[in-house]
């Protein structure tokens, strides 16, 4: 959609550039053919003016449909970096909860060899030695 704006945007402002080169000066007055491009344009003023018209509709067509590739492009891209964002947040959150997770097990696990490792000694012997 964008190349196709492109391409009419383009066509549109060489056939107007083309036109105003081709038939300025004092040899061309209005009263005389216009040519574009090689095309001589016959009839009068309105009828100039009216290809003038379409040369503009055309050109403001092609605009539009550039303008309008250009936003569906930028949408796309703001959408692709809301996801990549969210997706990075969910992956933070997940290893967060993992490291969590790891570090519990740890702790279980040093526990539980505190607990096998120490001798079977009643809680009132320390006591009773002093």
């Amino acid at each position: 959609m964008i190349i196709i704006g492109l391409v009419i945007l383009i066509a549109a402002v060489v056939a107007g550039v083309a036109g105003v080169l081709s038939n300025s000066g004092s040899g061309h007055p209005l009263t005389h053919h216009f040519a574009v491009l090689g095309y001589h344009v016959t009839g009068s003023t309105g009828t100039l003016f009216l290809s003038g018209i379409v040369v503009g509709a055309l050109g403001l067509l092609g605009l539009s449909l550039l303008l309008a590739g250009a936003r569906r492009t930028s949408r796309r891209g703001h959408e692709a970096r809301h996801g990549l964002t969210q997706s990075r947040r969910e992956t933070a959150a997940v290893s967060q909860d993992r490291d969590d997770l790891l570090g519990q097990r740890e702790t279980a696990r040093a526990g539980a060899a505190v607990n096998e490792h120490a001798p079977d000694v009643p809680a009132d012997a320390s006591v009773a030695s002093d």
